[in-house]
């Protein structure tokens, strides 16, 4: 499983291949099964509410295309994830990203990333794509 970073999961939706890279889009659709956190929904509805994305379609069409559409897993923030993201290392401090990486970690799955700050994590060893 790969959970990706809320960018990676708007590149890819949007198929913006020039963000995203071939690469990446290779390893995402040759992946048994792709994820997100509950919270890069959030995420997307805050920045295009604020203006600082703009999405092709209405949010909700949007949504419904980037996690039906898709076959995209919808993993929900559990007890055990909110646990591992207040006990990681304050290395990021922005909940909602340390939220991504909990659930990477809580779904023993792979995590793609451009965050910079995210190899830090040694918690994500051998798992950062």
């Amino acid at each position: 499983m790969i959970v990706l970073d809320t960018h990676i999961w708007l590149w890819w939706t949007n198929q913006d291949n020039d963000k995203l890279g071939l690469a990446r889009k290779e390893q995402i659709e040759s992946s048994d099964s792709v994820a997100v956190s509950a919270i890069s929904c959030l995420e997307v509805a805050w920045l295009e509410g604020h203006g600082r994305i703009e999405l092709p379609l209405s949010r909700a069409d949007w949504f419904k295309r980037a996690l039906k559409g898709s076959g995209v897993i919808l993993i929900p923030i559990t007890p055990k994830i909110a646990g591992i993201s207040v006990d990681l290392p304050e290395h990021h401090r922005d909940p909602q990203d340390r939220l991504i990486i909990a659930t990477a970690i809580a779904c023993d799955a792979f995590l793609m990333s451009l965050d910079r700050k995210f190899p830090v994590y040694e918690e994500l060893a051998g798992k950062l794509l």
